[in-house]
């Protein structure tokens, strides 16, 4: 039975707590570990508030009596009807808990956190066989659950992220941006987290990841809050109406700056305000920030390992928009590829579960399925995108 509700990835209630640990000189041991850092992004930092706010929680953690998971445990644990305990090496690494280098749960940092008597789920290669169920009656029989993994790398691997350097950017209600590293890991400098990218028995990839906290969130929250159209897909006419922002600049920081910035305590803004501005320039503002925000990682990303972009991979609900692509390969001055699939993930997982069952017979067969692929090329506005740049840069820097 549960102890408490499910805490989403935005809730924010652990700030304080990631204050303390940071104060304790615990996060480079941290980041040595798990390859994050000390965030409420991460769900161990939830785990504690819930241990120090909940004497339920408390009590049966110390006593061993509490189950940790994230939804994947869960979910996995309800369909096999309690037989399977587990979860993925992916799902793992963003707990706080997991070393990514032994790929174990990291027992020095639970002690550290005092969760040492919290029972957790067993980790595995996302590629496995993780159990049967007939998902409480849907099938006749039961089937196998033979893959799991995290939705942003699960996109990569849909995405055909197999070799180092492949990079690509899910853009949803938040971003993540993840560059394959191979079996390298890579120790970033400059904002990015190192997690594992996707693994299969006996082969485990990892990858620089920016995560950028709001991206097609902000263009809900015009939508929904401030009424500024009645449909997402409005704002491409919208955005095209006009020639620029009037140098207005939207920092959608409305739950913090995540990479490279990290500052969760920054609060959202719209700068450069004046008379002759009306809605159509706040809202393309709203949407050159998703593209802003992915140069700023990519920057990173490029200092951090040497690797120079040379294709960007995108998929998620905001590639419908065909302003934010074509804006996104100017600024990035690259192709920018999206394969035509709004949910890949779904297919990455797929194709994990594909290799396990021996449909595929190894990653080799899956780089040749065909797939769609729609290609944004810079053009001739280049130049004018770097120069609002400059802009956007000048913006975050007010916030920081």
């Amino acid at each position: 039975q549960p102890l408490s509700n499910a805490v989403v990835w935005q809730c924010k209630r652990s700030v304080e707590i990631c204050s303390r640990l940071k104060k304790s000189g615990l996060e480079k041991e941290v980041n040595k570990r798990t390859g994050l850092i000390i965030d409420p992004y991460f769900s161990g930092s939830k785990i504690i508030w819930l241990y120090e706010n909940d004497h339920r929680i408390r009590n049966a953690i110390d006593s061993g009596e509490a189950y940790f998971g994230t939804i994947d445990t869960w979910l996995l644990f309800k369909l096999t009807k309690g037989k399977s305990y587990c979860t993925d090496y992916t799902n793992a690494s963003r707990t706080l808990f997991f070393n990514i280098n032994e790929l174990r749960w990291d027992k020095y940092l639970l002690d550290k956190f005092n969760l040492q008597n919290l029972n957790l789920p067993q980790p595995q290669a996302s590629s496995y066989s993780y159990g049967q169920s007939d998902f409480e009656g849907l099938f006749p029989d039961k089937i196998n659950i033979s893959a799991m993994i995290g939705d942003s790398h699960a996109a990569a691997f849909g995405e055909g992220c197999f070799s180092p350097g492949d990079a690509k950017a899910t853009m949803g209600t938040g971003s993540s941006i993840l560059l394959n590293t191979g079996s390298r890991r890579i120790q970033s400098e400059n904002g990015m987290v190192t997690t594992i990218c996707w693994s299969i028995p006996g082969r485990v990839d990892y990858a620089l990841e920016g995560i950028i906290v709001t991206c097609g969130a902000t263009i809900n929250w015009l939508r929904d809050q401030l009424g500024l159209f009645n449909e997402n897909r409005q704002t491409q006419k919208i955005a095209l109406s006009i020639e620029n922002t009037n140098g207005v600049y939207l920092v959608p920081a409305f739950s913090g700056l995540g990479a490279p910035h990290w500052k969760m305590d920054a609060k959202a803004a719209i700068l450069g305000l004046n008379l002759g501005c009306d809605k159509s320039h706040i809202v393309r503002a709203a949407l050159e920030s998703i593209p802003y925000q992915i140069k700023d990682v990519i920057i990173a990303m490029e200092q951090d390992s040497g690797i120079k972009l040379k294709e960007l991979k995108v998929d998620g609900g905001v590639t419908a928009n065909h302003f934010v692509m074509q804006f996104l390969a100017n600024l990035l001055k690259t192709n920018v590829v999206n394969i035509g699939l709004e949910e890949v993930s779904a297919l990455g997982a797929a194709c994990l579960a594909g290799l396990q069952q021996n449909i595929f017979s190894d990653i080799s067969q899956l780089k040749n399925l065909t797939v769609g692929r729609k290609q944004f090329s810079p053009n001739t506005d280049v130049e004018k995108v770097h120069a609002s740049y400059e802009g956007w840069k000048k913006a975050v820097k007010q916030l920081l």
